[in-house]
């Protein structure tokens, strides 16, 4: 019988570095052969982000309001005992609800549809 030998095995050289030799820079993005970032020209606030996508889709925010006013009014009415007028409020809160979700809808479509500048 022939004895076994053992597989070959490639030696590191002093030239290729380990991977743990090389942290990763978390400041920066990691660089993708053929991609190229657009640069952002500023960090934008919450408030300048809020302010900007109400212009961009008024009728959301309109929805949301909508929604949380039916609905704190007809938690008033229910606490209050008015059976009725309180499913009158929810009956009104579940359309500002889907009327809110259309208008995402919408505004998706228009984004998306919108032709690159």
């Amino acid at each position: 019988m022939a004895a076994a030998t053992p597989p070959a095995v490639p030696e590191q050289t002093s030239e290729t570095p380990s991977m743990a030799a090389v942290p990763f820079d978390f400041s920066q993005p990691p660089i993708i052969e053929g991609f190229s970032p657009l640069p952002r020209l500023k960090e934008e606030t919450f408030k300048e982000k809020f302010i900007r996508k109400t212009k961009e889709n008024p009728f959301v925010p309109i929805g949301c309001l909508g929604t949380a006013g039916a609905l704190l009014y007809g938690l008033r009415a229910f606490n209050q005992g008015k059976t009725r007028q309180s499913q009158l409020l929810m009956r009104g809160r579940i359309f500002a609800q889907g009327f809110t979700v259309v208008a995402i809808i919408v505004g998706v479509f228009t984004t998306a549809l919108k032709p690159k500048q």
